[in-house]
């Protein structure tokens, strides 16, 4: 890195400042935002789960396998990838000391989700979230 007289550092500072203004246009556009200006840091806003990853995986899998949720109806390979680029970019899960995690990768849990050997995995998960729709039905009758 140069080192700058005392005469160049007006200059420099001013420089600095415009490359900052324009890394900040950039993730705004990308969809980061300011959590707090006078922290300096930066965080894409991303909703969060109560499930762990596997069953956030296993949520978005059969919404996605059963074409209720898609990017492309007609080529599965491209829908899938686009759902895990999404799942990654906009979501995290319940990890396990209990706090929110960001997701580097769900391509080995959407790939379970398919596997024939987690048939039983993905029963129990659907048994949660009928006993879950059921309960909301019967709130919503007014049982």
């Amino acid at each position: 890195m140069k080192k700058f007289t005392l005469e160049e550092l007006p200059d420099a500072v001013t420089m600095l400042h415009e490359k900052m203004e324009c890394i900040e246009m950039l993730l705004k556009e990308k969809g980061y935002r300011y959590k707090d200006r006078s922290q300096n840091y930066l965080l894409k806003e991303k909703c969060s789960s109560h499930y762990n990853k596997n069953d956030l995986a296993q949520l978005f899998y059969i919404l996605m396998d059963e074409k209720i949720l898609f990017f492309d109806d007609k080529c599965e390979k491209y829908n899938r990838s686009k759902m895990q680029q999404f799942i990654e970019g906009n979501f995290t899960y319940t990890g396990d000391a209990g706090l929110q995690v960001s997701i580097d990768t769900i391509s080995k849990q959407f790939s379970e989700s398919k596997g024939f050997t987690y048939g039983e995995k993905q029963l129990k998960f659907l048994d949660k979230i009928i006993w879950l729709f059921q309960k909301r039905r019967e709130k919503l009758a007014g049982r």
